[in-house]
């Protein structure tokens, strides 16, 4: 064997040693990306019947939303009415409440006025005794 047999074998060596050490890594890799795939295909069988129970809970919020706009629509109709109510209520009574409350106003100003009067012919009478 002559020395450029010697160092062929020494390269074909080095060789298989390298392939083998970037095979294990390689290897990994492989194990990794089939590990992923079969994340990914779970997920994938696992959207039905996640996207089947989104769509009975969204039909069931809209069944909800349409009750609440029904009440809504209650609601503002008896708003309505009781605006109309009060509107009636204050013409009917508010009218004659308002002239009672200044025909009582009115006789107590002239009650009060005329005892304020008298009081004051009492003091001039008894200031012209006294003179």
């Amino acid at each position: 064997m002559s020395g450029g047999a010697i160092a062929a074998l020494i390269a074909a060596g080095a060789f298989v040693l390298l392939v083998l050490l970037l095979a294990i890594p390689l290897l990994k890799l492989g194990r990794v990306l089939d590990e992923a795939t079969l994340a990914i295909r779970t997920t994938h069988e696992g959207m039905g019947p996640l996207l089947t129970d989104a769509k009975g809970t969204l039909g069931q919020v809209n069944s909800q939303l349409d009750q609440v706009e029904g009440i809504a629509r209650n609601v503002n109709s008896m708003t309505t009415n009781v605006a109309a109510l009060t509107s009636v209520v204050s013409s009917t009574l508010g009218s004659p409440l308002i002239k009672v409350a200044a025909f009582s106003y009115g006789v107590r100003k002239t009650v009060a006025d005329r005892r304020d009067a008298e009081i004051v012919r009492d003091a001039r009478k008894k200031r012209r005794v006294k003179r």
